[in-house]
């Protein structure tokens, strides 16, 4: 059975989306977001991570339409579009931590220790 043209869009767009997830850094930035609509300093604060590569995932989740922003005067807000990737990604996130203790996970070498969330998302 071929996998028709219409599936087909679908796939490629499920795949965009678990492509601009696949990033611990912006798996922090849905779950700084999940308070509400932010600017991208207070972004970049919660993040600790720098304004150019802040400013870089928040361009890529606009992209693909997980998040949406706005200007008013010099600062731009940002907000979550799509409610269903909070719901994938709480899922996800709950499901490793109750699958497991947290810190019987194994981190990258680049993970900083003392930035991890005190909740999931």
């Amino acid at each position: 059975m071929a996998i028709n043209q219409e599936l087909d869009l679908i796939f490629i767009k499920a795949a965009s989306f678990f492509s601009v997830l696949a990033e611990p850094t912006r798996l922090k930035i849905m779950h700084v977001l999940c308070d509400g609509e932010q600017s991208v300093s207070r972004v970049m604060e919660e993040v600790n991570s720098s304004q150019s590569s802040v400013s870089r995932h928040l361009a890529a989740m606009c992209k693909v339409g997980v998040l949406s922003r706005r200007k008013e005067g010099l600062m731009v807000f940002y907000q979550i579009q799509d409610q269903q990737a909070v719901e994938f990604c709480r899922t996800i996130c709950v499901g490793i931590a109750s699958d497991a203790d947290v810190s019987d996970l194994v981190l990258p070498n680049n993970t900083n220790h003392q930035n991890r969330p005190k909740h999931v998302l």
